[in-house]
């Protein structure tokens, strides 16, 4: 039987939204000024990840999401409690996902006997196991993800090759990279996916194409606008994949 071909999913601003965390952020600053922490949050929290792989120190997700929410508050010239702080923080666990979502996990529950699906993100596997089942629209959904794949026990982030290749161990796709694809709506994500030889579909939401000069000659292999619409063409692709294989069987 021919081997499934592997999905894995990045967690946060791919299937669960970090501006919805504006919604509690609104509690205390009100609507506008918590888009703008919400925005400046997420940009530090990836920031801090790259800055720190670069000076080969290691701080886990939760530190560095806390750590981010400061700065940006402080950008504001605002400051909370540690309670608030700790509420925030546990705003984390129950998240919203993007409007497409349900329908992307309705396509992978039609074509299980095709494709496996996996997360893979840079938070703790607390932080994403409470992430992913106490998020009350993927919460219900959890048991479509095969598993749950972290860096933390790496103790380095993406796009580190090294995430890329634990990712590999841990589904079991060392020798078939070409069968993994990478989903996410990180450019940085895809492009580091890329180099470790996975294929990658990169979600455009805003619809403004590929502008990655790093990776400007090789764009993704799929491009969609939400992950509803990347899940569908890598089932058509592994659908291809597969009748190809099987003509050139019989042919044989």
């Amino acid at each position: 039987m021919r081997e499934k071909a592997v999905i894995v999913f990045d967690l946060y601003g791919t299937l669960l939204s970090t501006e919805s965390i504006a919604h509690e952020l609104s509690k205390l600053f009100g609507t506008d000024r918590a888009k703008s922490i919400a925005a400046l949050w997420r940009r530090y929290q990836l920031e801090y990840t790259w800055r720190i792989n670069s000076m080969g120190e290691y701080k886990n997700f939760s530190e560095i999401t806390r750590s981010s929410l400061g700065h940006a508050l402080a950008e504001h010239d605002l400051a909370i409690s540690t309670e608030q702080a700790n509420h925030l923080m546990k705003s984390y666990d129950s998240l919203h996902v993007f409007s497409e979502i349900p329908s992307a996990l309705k396509v992978l529950g039609q074509n299980s006997h095709l494709v496996e699906a996996y997360v893979f993100s840079n938070g703790t596997e607390e932080m994403v196991s409470n992430s992913v089942k106490l998020s009350p629209d993927l919460g219900p959904h959890a048991d479509i993800f095969k598993s749950l794949v972290t860096v933390d026990t790496l103790q380095v982030y993406k796009p580190d090759v090294g995430v890329y290749e634990h990712l590999l161990r841990a589904v079991g796709r060392e020798g078939s990279k070409n069968r993994t694809w990478l989903v996410s709506a990180d450019p940085f994500d895809v492009v580091g996916s890329k180099s470790a030889g996975l294929k990658s579909a990169w979600i455009d939401r805003a619809g403004k194409g590929w502008m990655d000069r790093l990776d400007e000659m090789l764009p993704p292999s799929i491009i969609a606008k939400g992950v509803d619409e990347a899940v569908k063409s890598i089932v058509a692709w592994e659908e291809k994949t597969v009748a190809a294989a099987a003509a050139t069987a019989a042919e044989s």
